[in-house]
């Protein structure tokens, strides 16, 4: 795509650094248009200066819902409509389930839960006028695999997993799309200036040690390849609602679910009604069929 007429709108949140700053480069250099979003504005008005035509730089703190309807608004104003909206922004946060402030936890589901969500139903109205559009929204194999240690960082990309699960079922009608990306480890500074810390008790040390351990000893994924993949997902007439990147990623959320699977079968002993379930057929996924029809 390489003309206004042909080339998508971008709305990328947290732009300044990681897959959001890749993102908003390759999108621009292959011709598309893309409102390039930060809390310091002043990290991304290079783009703005390098694409003056085809970006648009605007300050934007998820935490801030005035903030987000200001930027959707000047965006739309900028390139007329919204076409892929990345909700990108988001941090870890390291501690134990006991050593974690209550500070730190709602700070942590403020940006990458509620901000997600706010972004997001900011957009809606938007996508459904022009019965078209894609939402990104950047989770990670964390929202569907646990480690110690990393409890409410996995708090809140499980909510944005179930959030879009729900989300895309609503908005379908609509000609609205929605993608789950599920980044395993890629060489961004998320382990960095992205990582907070809870204050650290002794009796945990060797949890942390293991975790970091386990970390630096697989293989990172390439930003640019993992950024390749968005590109292309938002060119599929029929995208998938999960899309697992990186290495190991989507191995390590396979084995999860195989072995959460065998648990629940091991245990369906337990509860066996068959009286309460005979003849009813039901199923979500019938039920889903049901709604839509």
């Amino acid at each position: 795509m390489t003309n206004q007429q042909s080339s998508r709108v971008w709305l990328i949140t947290g732009s300044s650094t990681g897959f959001g700053r890749a993102l908003a480069e390759a999108a621009l250099a292959q011709g598309d248009r893309v409102i390039v979003t930060a809390r310091d504005v002043r990290k991304i008005q290079d783009l703005e200066q390098q694409y003056p035509q085809t970006a648009k730089a605007v300050p934007l703190d998820v935490t801030d819902q005035a903030m987000i309807q200001t930027a959707v608004e000047s965006g739309k104003e900028a390139f007329g409509r919204i076409d892929v909206v990345v909700n990108n922004a988001g941090y870890g946060l390291m501690g134990a389930i006991e050593e974690v402030s209550d500070q730190q936890i709602r700070d942590q589901f403020e940006t990458n839960f509620f901000g997600l969500l706010n972004v997001t139903r900011a957009i809606i109205p938007i996508l459904k006028k022009q019965n078209a559009g894609h939402i990104l929204n950047i989770s990670s194999v964390g929202g569907r695999i646990t480690v110690p240690t990393m409890g409410l960082y996995h708090a809140s990309k499980y909510a944005v997993e179930g959030l879009c699960e729900s989300l895309a079922q609503e908005v379908e009608s609509f000609g609205i799309k929605v993608t789950i990306i599920e980044p395993g480890g890629f060489d961004t500074d998320f382990a960095n200036r992205s990582l907070n810390m809870a204050n650290q008790m002794p009796e945990y040390d060797s949890l942390r040690e293991y975790i970091v351990n386990f970390s630096a000893a697989h293989p990172r994924g390439h930003v640019p390849t993992g950024v390749q993949a968005m590109l292309k997902v938002v060119e599929l007439p029929e995208p998938p609602l999960h899309l697992a990147i990186g290495p190991r990623a989507l191995p390590s959320i396979i084995e999860k679910l195989s072995s959460d699977i065998k648990e629940y079968q091991r245990f369906e002993n337990i509860w066996q009604d068959s009286t309460a379930n005979a003849g009813l057929g039901f199923s979500f996924p019938n039920l889903i069929q049901h709604i839509s029809q």
